[in-house]
């Protein structure tokens, strides 16, 4: 705890010290080889590892689905290739091909806000390439006025119309565009905790890996911009089989994204989210319900599942520049928290701030330091179920004394050569797994990017 007190410290010495700084000029590419700015083919790629490890701590009990107290470490890596056709101006073709490896400590099981968003929660996967993305991408101009764009891994394009139609589908990840936020969102340069860089009550559409199948419309005229996706939900919890019936199971995700200078002077984002999930989902008190009258040993979620039940939710999310350095942000999230946890990870209600701040102040302006908090809770079903001995896909202490999930996290992500990034992270835990019986737990790690 220590450790985050003096880099928070810092952070905030940092930003008041150099408030009036102007921002330096950008440095040159940081990818290991040039892309060129226009032409048909988009070809990229990065590699990702991160080492965590946590000493021994408190544990009054442990069950099948805690996180080991005593001393283990765990490396992960995941290498991306991303690849693209533009069709026409308006038109982009996107395949993206990945292979994961390695494992997260506790195999990313006794965390709701788990350590490493780069793990796949389901080791017997393995390391064969497999296809993460591909999807058609297709915009259509509402407005003759057009404005520059940066060519990516998601968009090809190097204008766009400034009021427009955007269309996507195929395969990818609801992450890609929905609850997106610039100061927390990306394990690979920013902060790695899953409930820091997504907003944790946000059940979204997925198999293990991520991903799932549908389709995306986006409408953008200048600060404003809303979009739908309608896309498949997997078979059972955490499943990497996806049901392709949308009668019976499905999502519905819909967000409004606002911006505004009214605040500093300086553009504020602000995202409002609601989804609706339909998919072959057991509930908490009925499993408790089954224990109680002697029809089954312990409470067991499964044995409750019944196709067309709903989990739905709200999530908001927020960013602010204070300085042309200092960036804060946040996220509040609710779901219903009766029907079981389904497709992310184990939390019903969330609340996060932080911010980063660049190292442009210290001459290395592609260095990056950030700290956040996040607090977890749970339903009061979902305390009960847990409390009995029940297991949800991550959670299962064979008891529970209720507490919520509190997780600091800080990294400093330092730039070493062009497209070569080092960074060190800490997080420290109370009551991981919601459990005041177990914890709190420090898990710092080290992480090396590479953009290709």
């Amino acid at each position: 705890m220590r450790v985050l007190l003096v880099m928070l410290l810092l952070l905030l010495i940092a930003a008041f010290a150099n408030a009036q700084q102007p921002a330096e000029q950008p440095p040159d590419p940081v990818t290991m080889f040039d892309h060129p700015p226009t032409g048909r083919w988009w070809l990229s790629g990065q590699v990702n590892v991160i080492f965590q490890a946590h000493p021994d701590f408190r544990a009054l009990y442990s069950g099948a689905n805690s996180l080991r107290p005593r001393y283990e470490k765990a490396t992960s890596h995941v290498a991306t290739l991303f690849t693209g056709f533009l069709l026409t101006r308006d038109t982009d073709l996107l395949l993206d091909v990945e292979t994961t490896g390695g494992r997260g400590i506790s195999d990313a099981l006794g965390l709701a806000g788990f350590t490493n968003l780069d793990v796949v929660r389901n080791p017997a996967l393995g390391a064969t390439p497999y296809l993460a993305r591909v999807m058609l991408h297709q915009t259509i101009p509402l407005s003759p006025k057009r404005a520059e764009a940066a060519r990516n891994w998601l968009s090809l394009s190097t204008s766009v119309p400034v009021r427009r139609l955007e269309f996507r589908l195929g395969k990818f990840s609801a992450a890609d565009f929905f609850d997106v936020n610039s100061v927390g969102s990306d394990s690979h340069l920013q902060f790695m905790n899953w409930t820091v860089d997504n907003n944790g009550a946000f059940d979204y559409a997925a198999d293990t890996r991520g991903y799932t199948w549908g389709a995306l419309v986006e409408y953008h005229d200048g600060g404003f911009a809303a979009r739908f996706a309608e896309m498949l939900m997997p078979k059972v919890a955490n499943g990497i089989d996806l049901d392709w019936d949308f009668s019976r199971a499905r999502s519905e995700n819909i967000e409004f994204e606002m911006a505004s200078h009214r605040l500093l002077n300086r553009p504020a984002v602000v995202r409002l989210l609601t989804f609706v999930n339909d998919a072959n989902m057991g509930n908490y008190r009925e499993s408790i319900a089954r224990f109680l009258s002697g029809l089954d040993s312990r409470p067991i979620i499964e044995n409750t599942r019944r196709q067309g039940r709903i989990k739905y939710g709200f999530g908001i999310n927020l960013e602010q520049p204070v300085t042309d350095s200092l960036r804060l942000f946040g996220r509040w999230g609710w779901n219903e928290g009766h029907n079981e946890s389904f497709a992310y990870t184990e939390v019903d209600q969330t609340i996060e701030a932080g911010g980063d701040y660049s190292g442009a102040s210290w001459h290395r302006k592609l260095d990056k330091l950030g700290v956040a908090f996040v607090s977890n809770g749970i339903s009061k079903d979902h305390q009960q179920y847990l409390r009995l001995g029940g297991r949800g896909f991550l959670l299962g202490d064979g008891f529970l004394t209720y507490g919520r999930e509190q997780i600091v996290e800080a990294y400093y992500t330092a730039h070493l050569w062009r497209g070569v990034f080092a960074g060190i992270d800490v997080q420290e835990i109370a009551n991981p797994g919601y459990n005041r019986d177990r914890g709190p737990v420090v898990v710092p790690g080290a992480r090396l990017h590479v953009d290709f």
